[in-house]
């Protein structure tokens, strides 16, 4: 699957499943790409990952039929810039709070490469460009996605506006933040925060947007949201998945080695 036809199944509201990966191992992608997933999340928010390295992930991914969904530090276009010449499919902007703040992204995604006074023009009337250089811009950037994280209260109160931005694809919840924002850390199934999220995914919909959330948890949380509407699945995280599968296995392990549940326990806390 290449950009295009990722965004292609966004815009007809399709399911999209991808993970989010941490490790730039080489042998990852093609591990990667034998789970069936379509994309790979990509986080340099939380992520120490260079420029370099970063390039490197998203051409291999590309390279695999795995379009690269990548989220900045900050909801920077200088940032969109960076990322998208290093390879990336799709931009996800952390912490959106505003109609301003999409506008301007959708301008280094969609609009790329103009920048200066002649992009703040074409962001508030697309008619000031030129036909050669519409269709140049348009041709250039068919590709590319721009997702945005709603992970915050100010952001739900504003969504109404936020999804009227011409040049949005989608919308993810940053669950770990929107739990804090509503004073709920962490409580996911606390019915308040499931209201929220309802909430986000009905809107989204009805906007003709696509939407997901992303969850480190069993699949269950996964299932429940989707079958809620959400189409954009990222499931976990290579090491979160790895740390998952070995405890399950080693667990099975020793038990089958006849250790006692409560050797088990102390190995866990001398570790911890």
């Amino acid at each position: 699957m290449d950009g295009t036809e990722f965004l292609n199944r966004l815009k007809k509201g399709k399911r999209l499943y991808g993970t989010a990966i941490l490790s730039a191992s080489p042998l990852w992608p093609l591990a990667v790409k034998r789970t069936g997933v379509d994309f790979v999340f990509i986080d340099t928010e939380h992520i120490p990952i260079d420029r370099s390295t970063l390039a490197q992930m998203c051409q291999v991914y590309k390279g695999y039929g795995l379009p690269p969904l990548v989220r900045i530090p900050t909801p920077d276009p200088q940032e969109v810039y960076k990322v998208l010449d290093g390879g990336a499919s799709g931009i996800l902007a952390p912490y959106i709070e505003s109609p301003e703040q999409v506008r301007e992204l959708v301008g280094a995604v969609k609009l790329r490469p103009l920048k200066g006074e002649q992009l703040k023009e074409a962001l508030h009337n697309q008619d000031s460009l030129e036909p050669e250089l519409k269709d140049y811009l348009r041709d250039w950037n068919k590709d590319n996605f721009l997702i945005i994280n709603i992970e915050s209260v100010p952001a739900v109160e504003r969504l109404e506006q936020i999804l009227a931005e011409p040049g949005l694809d989608g919308v993810i919840i940053g669950p770990h933040d929107l739990s804090v924002s509503l004073g709920l850390p962490e409580k996911y199934h606390y019915p308040r925060f499931e209201d929220v999220v309802t909430k986000i995914i009905s809107k989204v919909r009805e906007k003709g947007l696509s939407v997901g959330i992303h969850f480190s948890e069993g699949a269950q949380l996964q299932i429940k949201w989707a079958k809620a509407g959400a189409n954009i699945i990222i499931h976990s995280s290579d090491i979160a998945l790895f740390q998952q599968r070995l405890k399950e296995d080693i667990t099975e392990i020793r038990r089958a080695l006849g250790e006692e549940d409560s050797e088990i326990q102390e190995e866990k806390d001398i570790i911890m």
